[in-house]
């Protein structure tokens, strides 16, 4: 019989106790979501003038560093060969004058840059108005990454698919500049502008090839 009234005495106490446990439990999952959303946010938000100054004078030493070290270790990957979108890939970007399609990561990283063409997330969306800057090492063997992107001329056409849609981007400027000059990621917040960057020359280099294009 006691332990019958104890049940009873612990049975009303978690009645009580229900509903503070359980608006602790909806304040602790409110106070995850928000974190995670502002999170979110301050990934996506605009990197400032300085952001952008740090990354890519990073973006662009990494790309001397892997051509001082580059083995022709490598053939190029079959342009006809598919690759899927999602997972780790964001896109794939093509180009059919020089036979060129590569995966497209997020994030210039020097991993990522490895074997495929890396997004700076610090620029703007591929597809939206602003200025997209995707980065490639201009590798030794003949064809893989960015190799033959001193082939593209003005008026050639890139396209990028992401998975929500396939982008066309015709080539208007082709520029060799210094490594430092961060200007080739402008935008001018009308147009939708693809920028590719590599090194040049090929062999020792010292600037880096700009190609400029805007969606049509």
């Amino acid at each position: 019989m006691r332990k019958f009234s104890y049940l009873i005495i612990i049975a009303g106490v978690l009645v009580m106790l229900y509903p503070k446990a359980s608006e602790w439990y909806n304040d602790r999952q409110q106070e995850k979501l928000l974190k995670e959303a502002e999170q979110a946010y301050s990934e996506l938000a605009p990197s400032s003038e300085l952001d952008l100054k740090k990354q890519y004078a990073e973006v662009t030493a990494l790309l001397a560093e892997e051509s001082a070290g580059d083995e022709p270790v490598q053939a190029a990957e079959p342009a006809e060969q598919e690759i899927e979108v999602g997972g780790k890939v964001t896109g794939i970007i093509t180009i059919d004058k020089i036979d060129l399609k590569l995966p497209i990561l997020e994030g210039a990283t020097k991993a990522n840059m490895k074997h495929a063409a890396a997004h700076m997330k610090e620029t703007a969306p591929i597809g939206e108005i602003g200025n997209a800057a995707i980065a490639a090492h201009r590798s030794r063997t003949a064809g893989r990454l960015f190799n033959r992107l001193n082939e593209v001329k003005v008026g050639d056409t890139i396209s990028v698919k992401t998975s929500d849609q396939e982008y066309k981007y015709e080539v208007y400027d082709i520029s060799i500049v210094e490594p430092t000059d961060v200007s080739v990621l402008n935008g001018n917040k009308q147009d939708k502008i693809l920028t590719l960057i590599t090194c040049d020359p090929l062999v020792n280099p010292t600037h880096r090839l700009i190609i400029h294009a805007k969606a049509v």
